[in-house]
């Protein structure tokens, strides 16, 4: 998992609002249900920082009927693809979505919002 760049920012806080209305959501479809732990992918190109979304997690639950809900992120890292060269690598510290090594290719690029 990446380290932290410093305090949550705004799409870390609006992340953790949108899980958190989502499991109050299945909470009161699924009536009676007690919030205990929650699992989230997080892709390297969806510009959430994971622990920043811990930290903002543990602000959304933290006192109430919500206090010590888990937040459990499964990192996923970012990976480029070329069909042509037939070679994957690991997306790198900024790099683009430019072309593939030498090919001139297009590049497909995996790890973000809804890696899989």
């Amino acid at each position: 998992m990446r380290k932290s760049r410093g305090r949550p920012t705004l799409h870390e806080f609006a992340s953790r609002h949108e899980i958190y209305r989502v499991c109050r959501e299945s909470m009161r479809v699924h009536a009676p249900a007690r919030l205990m732990r929650v699992r989230v992918a997080v892709g390297e190109l969806s510009a959430v920082e994971p622990d920043l979304l811990s930290f903002a997690w543990v602000a959304i639950v933290g006192e109430g009927p919500r206090h010590g809900a888990a937040l459990e992120i499964d990192w996923r890292p970012g990976r480029q693809y070329c069909r042509r060269a037939a070679r994957t690598s690991g997306q790198g510290e900024g790099a683009g979505c430019a072309s593939a090594w030498t090919c001139g290719a297009p590049l497909e690029i995996d790890g973000g919002p809804s890696s899989t």
